[in-house]
């Protein structure tokens, strides 16, 4: 029984993060402009959050970081991400003052898997540090 409960709670803890920032995007995609700094591009945003997404999806597929990131772990980040990228647009064409854009969603999908490639080269390194 402890096995189980600690295993849930790991889970948890894994996957708690991921929920929690895919509602702050949603939150702010729910706003008539994302509140950006000037001189930021829109393009740069979608990167930059989704950057952050792609980190925390390989972070629980994978079971924590650094590790050595599987197949499935990088196919189940990918399809989170990316597909969380496309609800979002989605969601912004029922937003005043906001619209679906394919080259945000493009950014969106840039960005978690720059995040995804990133926890891989890391975890490439610190297998290899370990050995």
């Amino acid at each position: 029984m402890t096995t189980v409960s600690s295993s849930r709670a790991r889970s948890f803890s894994l996957w708690a993060p991921v929920l929690v920032y895919m509602v702050l995007i949603f939150s702010v995609s729910g706003m008539a402009s994302a509140p950006l700094p000037e001189q930021v591009s829109d393009k740069l945003g979608h990167l930059v959050a989704y950057f952050g997404l792609g980190v925390l999806a390989v972070r629980a597929a994978a079971g924590g970081l650094p590790a050595r990131v599987t197949g499935r772990a990088a196919v189940l980040t990918a399809v989170i991400a990316c597909g969380y990228g496309a609800f979002d647009e989605i969601h912004q064409l029922f937003v005043w003052g906001r619209s679906a854009d394919v080259a945000d969603w493009y950014a969106d999908s840039a960005g978690a898997l720059l995040g995804l490639c990133a926890c891989w080269a890391w975890g490439m390194i610190a297998v290899r540090a370990d050995e």
